[in-house]
């Protein structure tokens, strides 16, 4: 818990904007490094829950055209934006108009903007990518996330930070779950893209303390089974009924980092087996 007058070096100071699955354990990991955090939710009911972590709790409610937030939410050093787009939802398409909005709020009152993004930028197009290679997503989800990533460019051409995320998992996220108990599940033979939450934090984290800013991160773990041997055996481990999956390959995708080895010197802490 931070104490009234604790003072905290200037770039000791981050705000989260959106602390659900991944922003909240980042803001927890940051708290115990010795971070002050400020974080957002648009959940009035979860501003005690930020508190009692330590988190000075802000409710900042952002639409395409509209922002409800108190302005001190954005002086801080660094602003993490983690707000996934909503699939399936109205809003899908607005995302990256909600985006530009909240970097426009921010922009002159932080000094590193970082979007988490997805490796949704990159279409199963049956080849290995990194940050070097080009963006094709082929799903609505993907095509926002990377306009989004645009929208970012735009505003800060001198230099911006994006963390392009594989699948997450973690706890209460238990790939066994996915597909426990489905039958004929086609392109089982294709591999898996994931990183657990531990390291999504933990790159989230050396970048901060390397001040490495300004570059496209690719965070994927470097194991990648396919994807029958992968939820299968998560399905066995946990108790639930094993899925049957078609053993083929048809398109797929192999996400790995040239930045993150290069500018973070990172290594994985949770093997993906």
């Amino acid at each position: 818990m931070m104490l009234k007058n604790q003072k905290f070096a200037p770039e000791k100071n981050v705000s989260i904007l959106g602390c659900g699955w991944f922003g909240l354990a980042f803001a927890k990991k940051l708290i115990e490094q010795g971070y002050q955090v400020k974080g957002s939710t648009t959940t009035p009911e979860k501003l005690s829950i930020l508190a009692e972590e330590g988190i000075q709790p802000f409710r900042v409610h952002f639409s395409a055209d509209q922002m409800v937030a108190d302005l001190e939410f954005f002086d801080a050093a660094i602003l993490f934006i983690c707000i996934p787009p909503k699939r399936n939802s109205p809003e899908l398409n607005d995302y990256a108009q909600k985006i530009a909005s909240i970097i426009n709020a921010a922009k002159g009152k932080v000094e590193n903007i970082i979007l988490i993004s997805s490796t949704s930028v990159y279409g199963d197009e049956n080849q290995i990518v990194n940050e070097l290679s080009e963006t094709n997503p082929d799903t609505d989800s993907g095509k926002v996330v990377l306009a989004a990533e645009k929208a970012l460019a735009l505003a800060m051409p001198e230099g911006f930070t994006v963390i392009r995320f594989a699948g997450l998992i973690g706890p209460e996220r238990n790939p066994g779950r996915f597909f426990a108990g489905k039958m004929d599940i086609p392109n089982g033979l294709a591999p898996v893209n994931l990183i657990h939450q531990t390291d999504a934090v933990g790159i989230a984290m050396a970048i901060i303390e390397k001040q490495a800013f300004g570059r496209i991160y690719n965070a994927c773990a470097p194991d990648h089974p396919n994807r029958k041997e992968f939820y299968s055996a998560a399905a066995k481990n946990t108790g639930l009924v094993v899925p049957g999956f078609i053993s083929e390959k048809q398109t797929w995708k192999i996400v790995e980092s040239v930045n993150v080895p290069k500018y973070l010197d990172y290594e994985f802490q949770v093997e993906i087996v």
